[in-house]
């Protein structure tokens, strides 16, 4: 399984406590010194506008300490992610091929999953009472149990998004990356735009809340385009929701098997789920996980297929 295990080890900045010590303070100020001059900030060149200028003082306007936000945004791996963007914008929902995971291909992993993280599904359904079968559907179709997580940067998915908020920004990303490439007007784009960089900016600081609490790196989580992370794809107000520390050893990491089973078995009992409901019932709470009922039609199916004796 390709999980990435991550843990208070790694290389984490903490971007809401302003209360440090004269030692990390200087730490970070050299760090920032050391990351500007090799990197020239953001990993852009130097004769470039910052792109993440008015997001960073929006961010310390709400509350997130000024030196570790500079600190954060001036490593070498944040970057405006045009690439992702262009990628999620273009997305059609309704072209994403569901029904590969209805073939044996993918059916047999999934009942090899439910066997090997029986004592996890045994647990989800007596705390939660959501059945192994519709968890095990879930995690195959968002990240075929873990292998398939995503490439890109969280923190750069979201950051980018949320500097769309500019028109400036706006302007030149459609200009630049999406001028004569679609058939969808600039007017439309600049309305997705406005739409996605609000709740961007919302992901992104719940995003922050969240690797602070868990003493994470911010820049070691990828994710899919549209910033969701970890084996369950939650989106990171989500996570702060929903996600359970399901292994027990301290830290939510949904890049952990039992820890992603937990949560996804506490959001659907957060959203009704429960023993005994219709299929009309599983059918409206699963598209509270995802809107498409294409998708949602395939996790009941999905599910139906492992419920079966073999």
């Amino acid at each position: 399984m390709a999980t990435i295990q991550m843990n208070s080890e790694t290389n984490f900045i903490s971007l809401s406590r302003p209360s440090l010590g004269r030692t990390a303070m200087w730490l970070v100020t050299m760090m920032v010194c050391c990351c500007v001059l090799l990197s020239g900030g953001n990993g852009f060149a130097r004769d470039k506008p910052d792109p993440f200028a008015t997001l960073k003082a929006r961010l310390v306007g709400d509350g997130f300490d000024s030196t570790l936000i500079q600190s954060l945004y001036a490593r070498s791996e944040v970057t405006f992610d045009s690439r992702g963007i262009s990628v999620y914008y273009l997305h059609r929902e309704a072209t994403a091929n569901y029904d590969q995971f209805l073939t044996k291909r993918s059916i047999d992993p999934a009942f090899d999953y439910l066997h090997k993280h029986e004592k996890t599904f045994k647990q989800a359904q007596k705390v939660y009472g959501v059945e192994g079968e519709i968890i095990t559907a879930v995690i195959l179709i968002e990240t075929r149990f873990g292998t398939m997580i995503g490439k890109r940067l969280v923190l750069n998915t979201l950051s980018t998004l949320a500097a769309l908020g500019d028109k400036e920004s706006r302007d030149h990303f459609w200009n630049e990356h999406l001028k004569g490439k679609d058939d969808r007007s600039k007017r439309r784009f600049d309305a997705w735009a406005s739409r996605k960089s609000a709740w961007a900016y919302g992901e992104l600081k719940a995003y922050l809340e969240y690797v602070d609490a868990q003493q994470l790196d911010p820049l070691s989580m990828p994710g899919s385009f549209a910033g969701a992370l970890g084996i369950s794809q939650f989106i990171p107000s989500s996570v702060l929701k929903f996600a359970q520390d399901g292994n027990g050893d301290g830290q939510i990491n949904l890049f952990d098997h039992e820890d992603a089973i937990m949560s996804i078995a506490y959001y659907f009992n957060q959203h009704g789920w429960k023993p005994g409901l219709s299929r009309d019932e599983q059918f409206r709470i699963v598209l509270k996980y995802n809107h498409s009922e294409y998708y949602a039609e395939t996790i009941l199916k999905v599910a139906g297929r492992l419920a079966e004796p073999l």
